[in-house]
């Protein structure tokens, strides 16, 4: 004769089950209720500025017609819906041969595209030293991090010295060396390679101590058992260290081209996106347009727009070229 026995757990009253999730919910609640603080200070640092900026963008508001407080009295706003007339006129400007909205996008490739190759190029050679056995390897390791761990502003300040055409160090080493000094400041071409170097210089640190980090993680078989096969260090580097940095050296460059895109600071700090905004990117740009000259805070917030899905359309291709990526290896 068969015995049917209860499953585990049917004996549990519906009081119990339902002071169970009431505990349940309680818990959840007192987690939303730690993480409430940070939500507000999110809506209204992020969130707010974000959303006013995508209304302002279908608009024609500048300076002259918002709204002004004038201690009791109130002038309204005045500015009107322009639809997507900002979005056609920045991107009609950019492909005007001439106009500064052709030379701002060009610069813009260029100034990104230069600091990524040489943080890579330069991190991973300062990668592969470091990996190596050595003596003060470790305050090497300390030394490296100053660059990052020094406040942007200070570091713009340094270079600035540097770059001073009279007292500066380069162009006084060169006047000794009976050379012609460097036109940091006046000539467009240099001052764009000076801001790349004070980026590099800033960004190096960063990609050198996470590539490092994925060199350190590759097993030292796979070397040993390479080298026993007859492989060169050039062999090993192209067939070991670079496959299986692949996936670190993916998510380092992703950060380094949203971080390098949305660069400011070190090209106001050193050029203020001059001479003849040749050092003006899309994000210094919009800042000009709208904090400097006429305030076209409409234009600027069209600027702030595309930017965002600039980053968010990369971002989301990159993605899916990683995890494609992952998948071969």
């Amino acid at each position: 004769m068969a015995v049917i026995t209860e499953p585990p757990g049917s004996n549990l009253s519906a009081q119990q089950v339902k002071r169970e999730r009431k505990q349940q919910f309680k818990i959840a609640g007192r987690a939303y209720l730690w993480l409430l603080p940070i939500l507000i200070s999110m809506a209204v640092i992020v969130y707010y500025p974000l959303i006013y900026g995508i209304v302002l963008s279908f608009t024609n508001a500048n300076q002259d017609n918002i709204a002004l407080h004038l201690g009791s009295t109130t002038l309204p706003a005045t500015y009107k819906f322009v639809g997507f007339q900002n979005y056609i006129d920045i991107i009609q400007s950019w492909f005007t041969p001439g106009s500064d909205g052709a030379h701002i996008l060009l610069q813009t490739v260029i100034w990104i595209v230069a600091n990524i190759v040489l943080h890579f190029v330069i991190s991973l050679g300062l990668a592969l030293i470091l990996n190596r056995k050595m003596r003060f390897r470790a305050i090497y390791r300390v030394l490296l991090m100053v660059p990052w761990a020094m406040p942007q502003y200070v570091s713009a300040f340094g270079w600035l010295f540097l770059f001073n055409q009279q007292y500066g160090f380069i162009d006084v080493a060169l006047q000794s060396m009976h050379l012609p000094i460097i036109p940091w400041a006046s000539d467009p071409n240099w001052a764009i390679v000076s801001v790349i170097i004070v980026n590099v210089w800033l960004g190096i640190p960063f990609t050198t101590v996470t590539l490092l980090g994925g060199l350190q993680s590759i097993p030292t078989e796979m070397y040993e058992a390479s080298a026993i096969d007859g492989a060169t260090r050039w062999q090993a580097l192209r067939f070991i260290t670079l496959p299986m940095l692949r996936p670190i050296a993916f998510l380092v460059t992703l950060l380094d081209v949203i971080w390098t895109f949305n660069a400011f600071s070190i090209i106001y700090l050193i050029t203020q996106g001059g001479p003849f905004n040749r050092t003006q990117t899309l994000v210094t740009y919009a800042w000009v347009q709208a904090i400097q000259g006429k305030q076209l805070f409409g234009v600027g917030g069209a600027y702030g727009v595309i930017i965002l899905l600039i980053l968010l359309i990369f971002t989301f291709f990159y993605s899916r070229l990683l995890r494609a990526n992952e998948t071969v290896y």
